[in-house]
């Protein structure tokens, strides 16, 4: 390595004509760019360059390994150049993993961003479980909730509102809830892995802790949703998943004086040292695409 080092300093000394000038472009004494030179000759066992008052040229074996040596140090400026690509533009392949229910959401979010930059490739990576991040070789990884503990680097990009929804045949069948607690313990549905949920009253600040005992119990949230809207139960929804439902009466929200806590949207990459071109960006569209949703608030709003 330290040869290297050297071989690099031999060719910046050629092509700036002088030693002393070398040295002021890397910053070096004169004197400490003799020795490294000289030390390069020890090691190689023959002279590189003819030495005079006025002026260096090179030997014969000395011209030769010029060639060599600016072809390494060429290298080392094209892989420079590399890394400051990627550091300020979007390039290469971006692995990302995203719940399911960001499915439809993905397209918009990052769409313009990518016909920007048609260099860059996105591979996705759709699940609700918790991948081990630098196994899957995952480059950014949007997580809902709470995050288990890790070595990774999480950013928070915002939150979204939970609403209680259920099916107009529902309501039919059972009529509107003014309390959470009055919604039968049989017709809950939800996540296997969210725990019960603490609502509290948004006028007289009264809480209810309702269990997380679900009839109806999936793994991914979609599903959830798809057995709601099927007249099957009460769910309680992020405003990402039902908005449009919502808006077309598929959906109807329940207990609208009630409040559940907001759920926490994260941005997770697998490294903490700085971020390439690819994720700083995608993550800043994520987040820009997230605030402007119905029931969604932006980190530090």
């Amino acid at each position: 390595m330290e040869n290297l080092r050297r071989m690099a300093l031999f060719a910046q000394v050629v092509q700036h004509g002088s030693m002393s000038a070398a040295a002021r472009a890397l910053g070096m004494s004169t004197s400490a760019v003799s020795q490294q030179l000289r030390a390069l000759e020890r090691e190689a066992g023959v002279a590189l360059l003819h030495r005079s008052t006025r002026q260096l040229s090179l030997t014969d074996v000395g011209s030769r390994y010029y060639a060599a040596c600016a072809r390494l140090l060429d290298a080392a400026g094209e892989a420079e150049a590399e890394l400051s690509a990627a550091r300020h533009a979007p390039s290469g392949e971006l692995r990302l993993s995203a719940p399911l229910g960001m499915a439809d959401h993905i397209g918009p979010a990052l769409g313009p961003w990518l016909r920007e930059h048609p260099q860059l490739r996105l591979h996705l990576h759709f699940e609700d479980g918790w991948t081990d991040l630098v196994q899957a070789r995952i480059d950014l990884a949007l997580r809902f909730g709470r995050l288990p503990d890790s070595d990774w680097m999480a950013q928070r990009l915002g939150t979204l509102q939970r609403w209680p929804c259920a099916a107009p045949g529902w309501l039919q069948r059972h009529g509107e809830p003014a309390d959470p607690l009055q919604v039968p313990a049989g017709e809950w549905l939800g996540l296997a892995q969210v725990p019960g949920l603490a609502w509290r009253h948004r006028v007289s600040g009264q809480e209810r802790l309702v269990p997380a005992h679900p009839r109806l119990v999936s793994h991914n949230q979609p599903a959830v949703r798809q057995l709601c809207e099927s007249g099957l139960g009460v769910a309680v929804l992020t405003s990402l998943d039902v908005t449009p439902l919502l808006a077309d009466g598929r959906l109807l929200r329940l207990l609208p004086e009630w409040d559940v806590p907001a759920l926490p949207v994260w941005a997770v990459t697998p490294h903490r040292q700085t971020q390439p071109a690819k994720v700083r960006q995608a993550i800043e569209r994520l987040g820009d695409y997230l605030a402007r949703l119905p029931g969604a608030v932006a980190a530090g709003a």
